[in-house]
């Protein structure tokens, strides 16, 4: 079972995406942070962001499927910061956001490195987080509403992501070098043995194609 395990972490590793990102501006409710998470961790999303509510970050739900295990919530306190943040890692920030400079999402290039900024339930985007975007994005919408649920909207344009980077071929080598794949596919395998090595500060044991430590497991 472990070697199994194994080689679906590593497997699931090597599609992951690190150029592939979302910036959640003060989303407060738990099926939406966690249906969003889910979404990140099937399209190979490396590392999430979220600028925390005025409330407290939510806590995860079912909806989640467990993905916030697989796909690290990274916290800021303000959207600006965390743009510019983004932007300065050379990530295009593609807000989704009605405005005069709106475009298709679709005709984006997402085999960019690419951030995805979405708003809070209510509001949306803010004003100011929309103008410091590399661009607005709008999903078109044929019916008497004006915009999809935030978690919807996240999977929507998270697919299309997908499948121009599918397309491209960024899912056929992996993106993450060697030694990052390893220490994470020791994280997952063994989370509660990690933590331990990690207070030690002693490096991770190297694993056979068991899914077994080549060196004595902690005690």
């Amino acid at each position: 079972m472990k070697a199994e395990r194994l080689a679906k972490i590593r497997r699931v590793l090597s599609h992951r995406q690190p150029t592939l990102s979302v910036l959640l501006e003060e989303v407060h409710k738990p099926h939406n942070l966690s249906a969003i998470l889910r979404s990140c961790d099937a399209v190979g999303v490396f590392e999430a962001h979220a600028v925390v509510p005025k409330g407290g970050m939510p806590t995860y739900n079912a909806t989640s499927g467990s993905a916030e295990k697989w796909v690290p919530l990274r916290l800021h306190r303000e959207a600006l910061p965390a743009i510019r943040e983004m932007q300065a890692r050379g990530f295009q920030v593609l807000a989704t956001h009605l405005s005069e400079r709106a475009v298709d999402y679709r005709e984006l290039d997402y085999t960019r490195p690419t951030c995805v900024l979405l708003g809070a339930e209510k509001w949306g985007v803010s004003q100011a987080a929309a103008e410091a975007a590399d661009a607005n994005v709008i999903i078109p919408m044929m019916g008497m509403v004006q915009s999809l649920n935030v978690s919807v909207a996240a999977a929507t344009i998270l697919f299309e992501a997908q499948r121009q980077r599918l397309r491209a071929g960024m899912y056929d080598a992996p993106q993450l070098d060697p030694e990052t794949l390893e220490l994470l596919s020791f994280e997952w395998l063994y989370p509660e043995l990690a933590e331990i090595y990690r207070e030690r500060s002693e490096p991770y044991p190297a694993l056979d194609e068991q899914g077994m430590p080549l060196e004595r497991p902690l005690s």
